[in-house]
């Protein structure tokens, strides 16, 4: 699944570019010319990261990256700007930026840090302090081992337990495979890779009366737990 990605650069040419830079790379792009603009994609769209210039027209960077944070406090916002100036870069942050990008800059740096920046945001973003989750028709509960139906109760060990939670955590999203075997093997070499995908395979098992539910394995990078149910 693509990262949407808010650019927000005055200079339609430089724009233009680097939007087709990151759509080769395999990100989705919505760019806009000032910060007035900028501001009304953002609000009517959703948006893993956004990319601003500082000095535009009608409305700076600074503004609408505190106007953004009005309105989302975790979206990442980087700054792409030719101010190199101290005072500008700390008035960057203060507006609620996670990295100040100058001008020029190379850009295999401005991907390594998208990636970095979004990886941090994701990992925030999930909630693993929840207990209890709902997955089509079952009711599965982490303490107690669980996975409960009107009809049925099958209890778990505690890797399927832990692998199951980490998976409803990532529900219709990608459970990175290096996450689950760290968090819940403490490494992620081949043996337990291996002892992983037994654990899948049992979790599917358990699972498979309900047809709206699956998980299914993303090749190299991990796996979804598909609830078209709950979606």
């Amino acid at each position: 699944m693509k990262n949407n990605i808010l650019l927000v650069e005055d200079d339609p040419n430089f724009g233009s570019v680097l939007k087709n830079y990151l759509e080769l790379n395999e990100y989705n792009v919505s760019l806009s010319t000032d910060g007035f603009a900028g501001y009304e994609r953002f609000i009517t769209g959703k948006y893993d990261i956004c990319i601003l210039d500082v000095m535009m027209p009608r409305k700076d960077g600074f503004t609408l990256a505190k106007e953004i944070r009005e309105k989302d406090q975790q979206v990442p916002i980087i700054f792409l700007t030719a101010k190199t100036m101290k005072e500008d870069m700390l008035a960057g942050f203060q507006s609620g930026a996670d990295d100040y990008i100058t001008k020029p800059f190379d850009s295999e740096v401005l991907l390594y840090k998208l990636k970095a920046i979004i990886k941090r945001s994701v990992d925030k973003s999930h909630d693993t302090s929840q207990k209890e989750f709902n997955i089509g028709q079952f009711h599965f509960n982490h303490d107690h081992r669980t996975i409960k139906t009107n009809d049925d109760s099958q209890k778990l060990s505690p890797k399927e337990a832990d692998l199951l939670k980490l998976l409803c955590i990532y529900k219709n999203e990608l459970l990175p495979r290096q996450k689950a075997l760290k968090e819940i093997w403490g490494d992620d070499n081949y043996f337990n890779a291996r002892s992983m995908d037994v654990f899948i395979t049992k979790l599917r098992k358990y699972l498979k009366q309900d047809p709206s539910i699956d998980i299914i394995n993303i090749h190299g990078k991990g796996f979804r737990l598909i609830d078209n149910a709950g979606a």
